[in-house]
């Protein structure tokens, strides 16, 4: 497989040469580290959450919106697909890097957690990428400093004028584009979790509901996990038949049906301390290569409406 980073750079060169179209930020830090700014101070919108959504999967993915409604109600829904499930996903799209520099905390997702690739995935996948550059997606309410590039520079072995940080707040369009996307990632990881061989994903596709943009980023982050766990679809296709992919669905949690603003605040807000089993996607359908088609789950539009304010 070609560099995931390499793939993401043509990405964010592309955001760099339509920033104004897209109503995105770019500009360049003390170290020569440069700053996407997706809607931390720039409005961003639809299409910036759709090139967002591909830089986080290093270009292995196809994102694209449609229109759907949720409880009766016009919602924009995000349709990810992709052939390259395991290093799109889990590889890169997952959220896996957290960043915490003096004042700044942000949330790390895209390719250059390959290269760094000390999390359980990597050697699962049998993966490390080797590049020049470095591409960070920063999930984050402010707008990361030299001293934040320079870190992320350090422990993925380039250079900082070599490094694009990509910088978002859930609290935005393109946030909420790109947590959508992350529906298929949410079915993939939860398998990963459950043991089984992110090698053995053949394809992977799904969609969920476009969460309004909520004042604040912790209500952001509550409406876009519901999206998913209660709004979201995927249908995988694996090579191996698995005895728990019943586990994989957000229905398999003990508290399922909950609000994801209920689980957090029950959890004192460390996320460490949610269920893992409550991020599955609403329904799951896996189909075996050969053998047995499993569906699993349901959505709860009601739910989904009351987190979204309708």
């Amino acid at each position: 497989m070609e560099s995931l980073n390499r793939m993401a750079l043509e990405l964010a060169d592309e955001a760099l040469d339509f920033a104004e179209e897209l109503d995105v930020g770019a500009f360049e830090l003390d170290n020569g580290a440069t700053v996407l700014d997706f809607g931390v101070e720039h409005d961003g919108g639809i299409e910036a959450g759709l090139l967002l959504a591909e830089l986080q999967t290093a270009g292995l993915a196809t994102v694209q919106t449609r229109v759907d409604d949720v409880a009766g109600a016009t919602i924009p829904h995000v349709e990810l697909a992709t052939d390259h499930p395991g290093l799109a996903l889990l590889g890169s799209q997952k959220a896996g890097w957290e960043l915490a520099v003096g004042d700044f905390e942000g949330l790390g997702s895209g390719p250059a957690r390959a290269l760094v690739a000390e999390e359980p995935e990597y050697m699962a996948l049998d993966y490390a990428d080797a590049f020049e550059f470095a591409v960070l997606a920063v999930e984050s309410e402010t707008l990361p400093s030299a001293d934040v590039a320079a870190r992320v520079a350090e422990r993925a072995d380039v250079a900082p004028e070599q490094v694009y940080l990509v910088s978002f707040p859930t609290a935005s369009v393109a946030g909420s584009v790109a947590m959508a996307a992350r529906t298929a990632e949410a079915a993939a990881f939860r398998l990963f979790e459950l043991d089984y061989d992110p090698r053995d994903l053949v394809s992977a596709t799904a969609s969920a509901p476009v969460a309004p943009v909520a004042a604040d980023d912790g209500t952001a982050i509550a409406r876009t996990n519901d999206a998913i766990a209660y709004g979201g679809r995927a249908h995988l296709t694996v090579e191996e038949d698995f005895d728990a992919f019943d586990e994989v669905a957000s229905a398999a949690a003990e508290r399922h049906d909950v609000p994801f603003a209920d689980l957090f605040a029950d959890a004192d807000y460390d996320f460490g301390d949610v269920e893992p089993d409550v991020f599955g996607p609403a329904a799951v359908t896996i189909d075996v290569l050969g053998g047995e088609t499993y569906a699993f789950g349901d959505t709860h539009e009601s739910l989904v409406a009351e987190s979204f304010g309708l």
